[in-house]
């Protein structure tokens, strides 16, 4: 790998939405606080309205030469059409704090905000890296075994195969370099184990991915083998994808409500719960979302990361944290040098 490619060390530049997000700016300026509270190697630009931000701030004691309030006095709102929202609300933080990523001020950015406005923005302010067909929004999901990459969730519900390779190439170099997985097993989302079934769409992709050297890939993984942690990357469009994730949170949610209330119906119940707390909570901690972060826009020249909308401090921190791991492992270019450039060469 060239130098340029290296792993890089020094100072990670985050911008954070800090009105985005139905427990902004609360949340988000506390998530901040934690991440510089503990890491010296992260600066942080508190992007919004000044004052709101700078009330939640004093409560905290914190470095401050790691955090730094960016005026930004319009906030996109979440019901608010995104394109056109993007276009003429350039003084909201979403395209500030976008624009900051596109001229290098910095290195990525985190929003809890409209998604619509994150992902318009994302391809129309930061732009795609030369080569890249399509930004996939690529959430980790907690399974039986640890947690899978979905790409795409969100980001392209008319994919064509072509993009569905990069989205697996993608995905493949984030997992085994951000996460940590040596060669991940890479899926397509199917009705059915054999290469013959699926729609237009799968079976035109199915051949594209079992021919690329590039990935490890195990075929197609039905959605009940997902949460079993039957592939580490599981690649899809994002119509697929956005119903596999919204089905996800639904039912993880309703569970977990259920069992509190099965173990507070009784009073024998209510003892076994008392007793069992302690590990079901150390279990449970695995499937939760805020754990991971956010769900990173992959392809771009710059780093954005789209957090839940409901983002509590943790994800926020965490989402930071996650920026500072694909800054160091030099993601984008890793992007450029294997997919981008290969893919140009091809063509030529």
């Amino acid at each position: 790998m060239e130098a340029d490619t290296k792993k890089q060390d020094g100072l990670t530049k985050v911008a954070v939405d800090a009105m985005g997000g139905d427990n902004a700016p609360a949340a988000v300026v506390k998530g901040a606080v934690e991440a510089v509270s503990s890491r010296s190697d992260i600066k942080v630009f508190l992007v919004g309205q000044t004052d709101a931000i700078q009330k939640e701030l004093d409560r905290y004691q914190y470095p401050g030469a790691q955090i730094e309030i960016v005026e930004a006095p319009e906030v996109i709102e979440m019901a608010e059409p995104p394109v056109q929202a993007v276009r003429k609300k350039k003084q909201s933080s979403i395209v500030i704090g976008m624009n900051m990523v596109k001229q290098k001020e910095a290195d990525a950015f985190v929003s809890a905000g409209s998604s619509g406005a994150v992902l318009v923005g994302g391809q129309t302010i930061v732009g795609r890296i030369k080569g890249i067909k399509r930004a996939p929004l690529a959430p980790m999901i907690p399974t039986e075994t640890g947690v899978s990459l979905l790409i795409d969730c969100g980001a392209n519900v008319d994919a064509r195969a072509e993009h569905l390779l990069q989205f697996a190439q993608m995905g493949s170099i984030y997992m085994e370099n951000v996460v940590g997985i040596k060669n991940p097993r890479v899926a397509i989302v199917n009705i059915g184990a054999e290469e013959e079934k699926g729609n237009a769409l799968v079976k035109e992709t199915f051949p594209l991915l079992s021919a690329c050297k590039e990935i490890n890939f195990v075929g197609s993984i039905e959605a009940r083998e997902i949460p079993r942690g039957g592939a580490d990357v599981i690649v899809c469009e994002a119509f697929v994808g956005n119903v596999i994730l919204k089905l996800y949170e639904g039912l993880s949610s309703t569970l977990v409500g259920v069992i509190k209330q099965a173990m507070l119906s009784t009073l024998k119940s209510k003892i076994g719960a008392f007793l069992a707390l302690p590990a079901l909570k150390s279990r449970l901690k695995t499937f939760d979302a805020s754990e991971y972060g956010g769900a990173p826009l992959l392809g771009l020249n710059g780093l954005v990361v789209k957090s839940h909308g409901s983002s509590s401090e943790k994800e926020i921190t965490n989402s930071i944290y996650q920026c500072v791991t694909f800054r160091k492992e030099n993601i984008g270019e890793i992007f450029k040098e294997k997919i981008a450039d290969s893919g140009k060469s091809k063509e030529e």
